[in-house]
C-alpha cells in the first residue's frame, strides 16, 4: 500500500484551474521530485497535501486514511511536515526554541521541556547549525534560516516531509551539501517530497518525477527518463529544442 495516494486533484481560484485532475503515488521510503515551469501548480500540490488549502475535487490518501480536506494541524500530529518557499522561521526567536516549537506540536509530541531541548540541539547538530543553537533566526544567513526551517519540520517528526524550494538560492556547493543531507533524512526512514527548480539537483537524488504543467501532470518517471521527455524538455525550452 502507498504511503500516500492523490487521486483526481483539483483546486480553483476564481476562473484559475490551479491543480486539475492530479493523481500520484508514493511509495514509503522514496525521494520524489516534484518540478515544473512557474505557475505550474508545484505549491498549490504542497498546500493541499498539507491542509493549507481543500481541494474542490478529489481524494489525498495518507497510510491508508482519507485525509482529504483536514486542516494542516491535523496533518501534522498524523505525521506530515513541510517548509516553505520563502522561509517562515520564527525571527526572534532563537535557532533552539525555533525547533523546540516543532518538537512539542508534531506527530506525536513531547510535553516535556527539557526532552524538547533536548532533542532540538540534537536535530541543529544534524543539519549544522549545532554552534548556533543561541543565536537568534534573524541574525542567520539564508541557508542556515532554511536549515534551521527543515530542523523544525524534522522535530515534528514526520513520517512525509515535503520541500519546497529548499535549495533556492542557495550557491553550488550549499546545494550540494542539501543534496546529501535530503538522503541522509531519506535514510532514517523519511519519506520525501521534493519540489525543486534546479533540475540537475532534483535529478540527483529522487527516485521518481513527477512534473506539472498549468495544474497537470504531464510526465512521471525516473529522472533518466524525465530528462529526455519531449513534453518535458518542451515546456521548459520551447517546441524548437523538444
Amino acid at each position: 500500500m502507498p504511503l500516500l495516494s492523490v487521486a483526481g486533484l483539483s483546486k480553483s481560484f476564481g476562473g484559475l484551474r490551479a491543480i486539475d485532475d492530479l493523481g500520484f503515488t508514493v511509495q514509503e521510503g522514496e525521494i520524489i521530485g516534484l518540478i515544473g515551469p512557474n505557475g505550474s501548480g508545484k505549491t498549490t500540490t504542497l498546500n493541499l497535501l498539507t491542509g493549507f488549502l481543500k481541494p474542490d475535487t478529489g481524494s489525498i490518501t495518507f497510510r491508508g486514511e482519507n485525509v482529504t480536506g483536514l486542516p494542516r494541524h491535523s496533518m501534522s500530529r498524523k505525521g506530515v511536515a513541510r517548509t516553505f518557499q520563502l522561509t517562515k522561521t520564527f525571527l526572534n526567536f532563537t535557532a533552539l526554541q525555533n525547533v523546540m516549537v516543532g518538537r512539542m506540536y508534531g506527530h506525536r509530541p513531547t510535553a516535556s521541556l527539557d526532552a524538547a531541548r533536548e532533542e532540538a540541539q540534537q536535530i541543529l547538530e544534524g543539519v549544522g547549525l549545532g554552534g548556533k543553537a543561541q543565536v537568534p533566526a534573524r541574525q542567520l544567513t539564508l541557508m542556515q534560516r532554511k536549515m534551521l526551517e527543515l530542523a523544525r519540520a524534522l522535530a515534528a517528526r514526520p513520517q512525509l516531509l515535503l520541500l519546497d524550494e529548499v535549495m533556492a538560492g542557495l550557491n553550488p556547493g550549499e546545494t550540494e551539501d542539501a543534496c546529501c543531507l535530503i538522503k541522509r533524512i531519506r535514510d532514517t526512514g523519511v519519506t520525501i517530497i521534493v519540489v525543486e527548480h534546479i533540475v540537475q539537483a532534483i535529478c540527483g537524488i529522487s527516485d521518481r518525477i513527477v512534473v506539472l504543467n498549468m495544474g497537470r501532470k504531464i510526465a512521471e518517471g525516473p529522472p533518466g527518463e524525465i530528462i529526455h521527455n519531449p513534453q518535458v524538455i518542451e515546456v521548459y525550452l520551447g517546441k524548437a529544442y523538444a
